[in-house]
């Protein structure tokens, strides 16, 4: 049986709970980070601007998914 493809809007969270706990780390700008995000991306079909724009406007859930409490 062949998995659910993902939403746009489910692609869209992944990359962006990804890129938010790199972000809440301090790592962002790290090796390792750029190297799985840029996978992720690529695998995803996503370009970065889509994911910044998407965690702007989603920040809250973004951070529910991640365990953070709203401030």
């Amino acid at each position: 049986m062949a998995a659910r493809q993902k939403t746009s809007q489910e692609k869209l969270f992944s990359a962006a709970v990804l890129r938010r706990s790199f972000e809440l780390q301090g790592t962002e700008h790290a090796e390792g980070f750029r190297f799985v995000y840029q996978g992720v991306l690529r695998d995803l079909a996503l370009e970065d601007a889509e994911v910044v724009q998407f965690l702007a406007n989603n920040l809250e859930a973004v951070d529910e998914a991640i365990g953070r409490k709203k401030g």
